[in-house]
C-alpha cells in the first residue's frame, strides 16, 4: 500500500467520523427550530383564542342591545390598553375606543378583516396601525351584522408573553454540545491512531528500504574479498610450481581478505544489535575518561605510520549509564577513521558541556578534512569519499554508521563539519541516564 492510499484512507475515515456530528447537529437544529416555532405559535394561538372569546363576548352584548363603549370599559380581564374597533361589513368603522373614527379609513383592505370575512375570524401579529402608528396584535371576528376587532399594543410585555420558552432548546443544544465533544474526542483519538499508524508504516517502510539497501551493499562488499580469496586459492591449487615468495603473497592476500570479511561481519552484527532494541544490549556505569585513557595508550603502541598524538581536554569526570562496547566503538571508530583518512597527526578530544542530564564532546583531527558535499553522507553505511583508497585501507564502510547508531542509542545526536584550521570536527552528545 503506497503512502497516498494511506493518507486518502485516513482522510476518508475522518470524513466518515464527522458525518454523525454533522447529522446530529442538523437534526438538533431542525428540532430546535420547530420546537421554538411551535412554542411561539402555541402562545400566539392562545392569545388569539382569548381575544376571540372577548370579541364574541362583545358581539353577544351588542346583540342584547348593550352599549359597546360601556361594555369595553367595564370588562376587567384585559389590560386597559386594549383597543376595540367595530366595523360594518362594508368596511366602515363605526366605533373605536382609542382613535377618532372620523380619522379612520375604510378597513376592508386590512388583512385580519379579509381573513375574518373569509373564515369567520382572523388575526395578524405586529402590524403597524395606519391611524396612530402603533404596532398591534389584531384579532377580528365577524357575525351577521358587524366585524369586531380587538387589538393589543405589541409592547415589550406582550413580546415576552408571546416569546417561546427556550429552556428545552438550550438544554438540547447543551446536551448535543456535550455529545459533540465526546465524538470529537473519539475522532481525535482515532485520528491520532491513524497518524501513529501512518508513522509506523513509514518507519517500517524506511526500515525495509534500509535493510534492502544494507543487503545490497553487504552483497557488494562481500564480493571483493571473496573474489580475491577465490582467485588466490585457485592460483595456488592450479600452480604447484609457484615460487615461494608468490605463494606467500597469495596466502597473505587471502589472510587480509579473511580479516576484511571478519571485520565486516563484526560491524554488521554490531549495527544489527543496536537496531534490534534496548533489551539485547546491557547497560552499566561507564567512565568516559577511562575509555579515552585506554585509547591514548593504544595509540602509543600503533605502528609509526598509523600513530597519531591524542590530546584530551577532559577537566571533569564523566560517568554515563550505557553500554561499554558501544561507547568504546564511538571513540575507536572515530580514531580509526582519522588514522585511515584524515592525513593528520593529532587528535583532540574535548569536553564541551557537562551537566546532570548529558555531556557534549568534540572529536577533532588536524588533517585535510573533506569536500563539503560529502559531509551530509559521512554517516551513511558504506559511503566512501574515495572508494579506491578506502578499500585499500581495509575499512568496512560501516565505522561512522556505527558511531551514529551508538550515539543515538545513548539518546544523543552527532554532527560533523570541517575545521577552519583543517581536519574534521565531530560533535556529539550522550545522555547520562
Amino acid at each position: 500500500m503506497d503512502m497516498d492510499s494511506i493518507y486518502r484512507k485516513g482522510i476518508s475515515r475522518i470524513i466518515i467520523y464527522l458525518l454523525p456530528v454533522i447529522l446530529l447537529w442538523s437534526l438538533v437544529l431542525i428540532f430546535t427550530y420547530h420546537q421554538y416555532s411551535n412554542e411561539k405559535d402555541h402562545k400566539v394561538r392562545e392569545l388569539n383564542i382569548q381575544l376571540q372569546m372577548f370579541n364574541h363576548f362583545l358581539l353577544s352584548n351588542l346583540e342584547d342591545g348593550h352599549d359597546i363603549d360601556s361594555v369595553v370599559k367595564n370588562y376587567k380581564t384585559f389590560t386597559k390598553d386594549i383597543r376595540v374597533t367595530l366595523i360594518l361589513k362594508d368596511g366602515k368603522v363605526i366605533f373605536d375606543n382609542k382613535v377618532n373614527i372620523n380619522d379612520m379609513e375604510n378597513h376592508l383592505d386590512r388583512k385580519e378583516i379579509q381573513t375574518a370575512m373569509k373564515n369567520g375570524s382572523g388575526f395578524i401579529i405586529r402590524r403597524l396601525s395606519e391611524t396612530n402608528n402603533i404596532q398591534y396584535f389584531y384579532s377580528a371576528t365577524i357575525n351577521d351584522k358587524y366585524i369586531i376587532r380587538s387589538a393589543l399594543p405589541y409592547s415589550v410585555s406582550l413580546q415576552n408573553v408571546l416569546k417561546a420558552n427556550s429552556t428545552i432548546c438550550w438544554m438540547v443544544i447543551g446536551l448535543t454540545f456535550a455529545i459533540t465533544m465526546v465524538i470529537i474526542m473519539l475522532i481525535n483519538t482515532v485520528k491520532q491512531s491513524n497518524i501513529n499508524y501512518i508513522k509506523f508504516l513509514e518507519q517500517e517502510q524506511e526500515k525495509i528500504r534500509i535493510k534492502r539497501q544494507l543487503t545490497n551493499n553487504i552483497n557488494h562488499e562481500l564480493k571483493t574479498p571473496v573474489a580475491s580469496i577465490q582467485v588466490c586459492l585457485e592460483t595456488l591449487i592450479n600452480n604447484d610450481s609457484l615460487p615461494k615468495d608468490i605463494q606467500t603473497k597469495m596466502i597473505d592476500r587471502c589472510y587480509q581478505s579473511c580479516q576484511r570479511l571478519r571485520n565486516l561481519l563484526r560491524d554488521i552484527s554490531l549495527i544489527t544489535r543496536i537496531e534490534e532494541g534496548n533489551n539485547q544490549i546491557e547497560k552499566e556505569e561507564v567512565n568516559i575518561n577511562y575509555i579515552i585513557n585506554d585509547l591514548k595508550e593504544e595509540l602509543d603502541i600503533y605502528p609509526p605510520d598509523k600513530r597519531m598524538k591524542l590530546i584530551d581536554n577532559f577537566d571533569e569526570k564523566v560517568n554515563i549509564k550505557g553500554n561499554t562496547s558501544l561507547l568504546v566503538s564511538i571513540f575507536r571508530n572515530l580514531t580509526e577513521n582519522a588514522i585511515a583518512y584524515s592525513g593528520g597527526d593529532t587528535i583532540i578530544i574535548s569536553l564541551l558541556e557537562n551537566n546532570d542530564d548529558e555531556c557534549k564532546i568534540s572529536f577533532e583531527d588536524n588533517g585535510n578534512g573533506v569536500n563539503e558535499k560529502h559531509l551530509p553522507h559521512l554517516f551513511e553505511r558504506f559511503y566512501r569519499v574515495d572508494k579506491g583508497r578506502s578499500r585499500q585501507t581495509g575499512g568496512t564502510g560501516l565505522g561512522l554508521a556505527i558511531v551514529k547508531h551508538s550515539v543515538l542509542y545513548h539518546g544523543g545526536n552527532i554532527s560533523v563539519s570541517n575545521r577552519k584550521d583543517g581536519g574534521l570536527a565531530f560533535v556529539f552528545t550522550l545522555k547520562k541516564n
